[in-house]
Parts: C-alpha cells; sequence; structure tokens
C-alpha cells in the first residue's frame, strides 16, 4: 500500500512494552526463539541507547524523507519511528530538527533504515536512533510514500503499533498480539540467566551445567595430555 497515511492504527499496550524492553533485546530474542531481530546492520549512532516503544512506520523513497514530515503528525508518547525506503539508501533522511519535533510529542526514538546525521546533536539531546549509516548527504521532500502501513526492515515485516526495542545489541519487532506471550517468555528467561550466573559465579562449568559433555563426546572429541598430542 502506497500513497497513504494511516490516522489510528491500534498500538500495543505500552505499560507491557516498557516491561519487555527492561529485559533487553538479546534477551527477548532468545525468549521468542531467536526471531524479530531486524539485523546487524542497525547500530546506535551513539553508545548506551535504549528503548522500547510502539511503531509508527513510514515508507519513504531513497533520498526523500516528505513522508517523515508527514509521520510527525501521526507520533504521540511512547512511540518510535521506523523509517525504511522502496529501495536501499544511505542518503541522511534524519537528523537534529526532526528529532527535535519527535521528542516534544513524546517520541522515545527512531530506527531508520537509511543515513542518519546530526549525531553529536542527537547524542547532546539525548534523543536515541539507530540507523544503517551515518551520512550527512541531504535530501529532497517530492515523493509521496505512505505512513502506519506494514513495512519490511532486514526481511522482517513491522506493522504499525507493534513493539520496537532497540539497544547496543541490536533492534528487535514483537508483534503487537504477542507482546503478552513475549513479556511471559522473557521473564522466564531472565529467571533462568539469573540461575546460570549465579552457578558459573559458584563455579560451575557450562560443560557440566549445558550437559556438552555427552556432545563432544558424540562429536568424536576426545581428551588427550600434551604428550598423546605430540604423538598424535
Amino acid at each position: 500500500m502506497r500513497g497513504v497515511i494511516v490516522t489510528d492504527p491500534p498500538r500495543a499496550e505500552l505499560a507491557q512494552v516498557d516491561a519487555l524492553a527492561l529485559h533487553g533485546v538479546a534477551t527477548v530474542h532468545e525468549a521468542l526463539g531467536r526471531t524479530g531481530l531486524l539485523g546487524p546492520q542497525l547500530r546506535p549512532v551513539y553508545p548506551g541507547a535504549r528503548i522500547g516503544g510502539t511503531a509508527v512506520t513510514v515508507l519513504c523513497w531513497p533520498g526523500d524523507n516528505l513522508m517523515i514530515h508527514a509521520a510527525i503528525e501521526q507520533c504521540g508518547p511512547g512511540d518510535v519511528l521506523v523509517v525504511t525506503t522502496t529501495s536501499p539508501s544511505t542518503d541522511g533522511l534524519f537528523g537534529e530538527l526532526f528529532a527535535t519535533a519527535l521528542q516534544s510529542r513524546g517520541v522515545r526514538g527512531a530506527v531508520i533504515d537509511a543515513g542518519v546525521r546530526d549525531v553529536a546533536e542527537l547524542r547532546e539531546m539525548g534523543f536515541p536512533a539507530w540507523s544503517v549509516a551515518v551520512s550527512a548527504q541531504g535530501t529532497v521532500k517530492a515523493t509521496a510514500g505512505s505512513v502506519n502501513v506494514p513495512i519490511v526492515v532486514g526481511r522482517r515485516t513491522i506493522t504499525p503499533g507493534d513493539a520496537i526495542l532497540a539497544d547496543e545489541d541490536g533492534v528487535l519487532c514483537v508483534a503487537r498480539t504477542e507482546v503478552p506471550t513475549a513479556l511471559a517468555a522473557a521473564q522466564a528467561r531472565t529467571e533462568k540467566e539469573q540461575a546460570t550466573r549465579e552457578a558459573f559465579r559458584a563455579g560451575e562449568l557450562g560443560l557440566d551445567r549445558y550437559g556438552l559433555r555427552a556432545t563432544l563426546a558424540e562429536l568424536g572429541v576426545r581428551y588427550v595430555t600434551a604428550q598423546d598430542a605430540e604423538r598424535e
């Protein structure tokens, strides 16, 4: 769908998204069976960035940020702006002025499947953004796209209102209807990891905790002394 602005998409419950974000991208990704990650190409433009929110999606043409201007009107508290283009682009579609407008509306951050600029200003104002490139290359405002329609980033379909989690490990999308299930799974994963952490601090080895000695044996891995290794 192109050339439309959807004004009232349903959104995931923000309190549940906030609780999910506390677990972090890596833990939630594992809890969901390693699904939903948008790929390693999206990186935070400054260290320490971490957000969770609901997606407002934008489809732009390469080198054209007209639809980001249109999308800002559709953004509200707790949202995350998610932008992609109709074909790959690294032009600087997003910068400090957009961030200023979004921040005033309570938007928590932006995920740009293209380029971002004004990195120093974004860092200074504390507006988190993830992108595939940093580029001063400017853009035009000339071609119609869409706002709040399903888009694809990193082979993952993002629907308006889905939960977006982002930190230094990457960006994750959780379908709006799956957030409650994801929250329960992430909590269980966090508790399991804490138990493992305590076991490792007490000296237990991963080989034993995960039953990996049997795996090594099945794969034909042998333990030999240095003297035996020299003979072989």
